[in-house]
């Protein structure tokens, strides 16, 4: 029960503005300094050895690699140029300019994967856009958050990269099984604005046609469409065809992105620097938090709290499907509360023997866990996206628009979770 308390007092650190990485270590050392005769501060002697292991971690090299790799994406102005073009070509359908910011978000997912500069980027060209043209404030703006959140499930994700170290499965076998899941969840979005802008006109009106020939908007958007394309290609290809890991291709990646930002002639030293110190700075946020997880973790453990979880699923639970049931409630509800990095680092270990011993194929249930994790980006009130499109909208809409917008998107990746745990070999697309 010690270890529940834990958990509660690492809550009441987050919600009164802490730092994650120093709520959990001041959790960790609080408590084993609080019980001497059960942990103690020796506990921690096994941290270096843990911290050491994790910087020779040769898979959790390609996270920093994929986050300077969309970062340098994001300055060579190829989403404003997609955003553009595919709102041209699909504006006079109506939900079209809804249907063109989840198809550009679901093209950024597979080449950028960071959902603060996919959200911002499309809340400052999309949404005054969308907005000027009559479309419903609360679908604007959950078509523009859960947008954005798709690259925490299409790959390359660094969410799969984690939970691919997390629960010792290869990552490059979890991009190829987060594949068809993220299209699957993208068409539920396109599909739920159609039936939207069918029902409700007025929600999503059609934009006029741009006084252009058809073919020659086309041709724009495959000239906008096709280098990110190629990009795309060149780092899951390389995944799937099994040529190079998924570190390896993150850093083909980077040198792909390089050269894309030379060829746009948009690359710059202060582009170069933007993206270098940038990489740095959440790459060690990462690291510190899986540090501070870590030592959560150590003292965790040494209070018998993975042997409690273990005793209640196996024993309490006792079924494989309400064990699942049970963790994917509590992955969700904890969503509202804390980031995907420490429910990966902290709630996933425990998780993963307790899945091995129900006979659950790992990689179905980190599919299942990464869609989990991504809705924990809209579920307010501490959603990033929310935040991250709040700041970039400013007052062109309010914050009860925004989180009434992301509500039938949130229920759609509920749907998208169902789906997979009730049809498991879609995610075996490859045979």
């Amino acid at each position: 029960m010690i270890g529940m308390l834990m958990f509660l007092a690492a809550l009441i650190f987050l919600l009164l503005g802490v730092p994650v990485a120093f709520a959990f270590g001041a959790v960790a050392i609080l408590f084993a300094v609080l019980f001497p005769w059960d942990v103690g501060l020796q506990v921690f002697e096994l941290l270096p050895f843990r911290i050491y292991g994790i910087m020779q971690n040769f898979t959790l090299m390609a996270v920093p690699l994929f986050i300077f790799m969309g970062l340098v994406l994001e300055k060579s102005k190829m989403a404003e140029d997609l955003l553009e073009s595919m709102g041209q070509l699909f504006g006079p359908v109506r939900g079209g300019l809804a249907i063109s910011t989840v198809v550009v978000g679901a093209i950024l997912a597979a080449s950028t994967g960071i959902v603060g500069a996919s959200v911002v980027m499309m809340g400052l060209i999309t949404l005054p856009i969308m907005l000027k043209h009559r479309y419903d404030p609360a679908l604007a703006c959950g078509t523009i958050a859960s947008s954005g959140t798709l690259g925490q499930i299409i790959p390359p994700s660094v969410v799969l990269i984690v939970l691919g170290d997390v629960m010792y499965i290869s990552v490059g076998d979890l991009f190829k099984a987060a594949l068809i899941p993220g299209l699957l969840l993208t068409a539920l979005y396109i599909a739920y604005i159609l039936l939207r802008s069918w029902l409700q006109p007025e929600t999503a009106p059609a934009m006029p046609r741009a006084d252009i020939p058809y073919g020659r908007l086309l041709l724009r958007a495959a000239k906008a469409i096709l280098p990110p394309l190629l990009l795309i290609v060149a780092v899951l290809g390389s995944i799937f065809a099994g040529i190079a890991s998924p570190t390896e291709s993150a850093a083909v990646g980077v040198v792909g992105a390089l050269v894309l930002t030379l060829l746009k002639g948009s690359f710059s030293w202060q582009t170069l620097r933007y993206a270098s110190l940038e990489t740095v700075k959440l790459s060690a946020m990462i690291f510190m938090i899986l540090i501070g997880a870590t030592a959560f973790s150590l003292v965790f453990n040494a209070f018998d709290g993975g042997d409690f979880v273990h005793a209640f699923f196996t024993e309490d639970i006792g079924t494989k499907w309400a064990f699942i049931l049970v963790s994917m409630a509590v992955i969700f509800i904890l969503g509202f509360f804390v980031d995907f990095i420490e429910i990966a680092f902290i709630v996933v270990p425990i998780l993963v023997p307790i899945a091995a011993s129900f006979g659950i194929d790992p990689i179905w249930f980190a599919v299942l866990i990464a869609m989990n994790l991504q809705a924990s980006f809209l579920t307010p009130p501490f959603g990033f996206a929310l935040f991250y499109l709040k700041g970039a909208a400013g007052d062109k809409v309010t914050t009860a628009q925004i989180y009434r917008g992301v509500v039938p998107f949130i229920l759609l990746q509920v749907a998208a979770l169902a789906i997979i745990m009730l049809w498991p070999k879609i995610i075996y697309w490859t045979g």
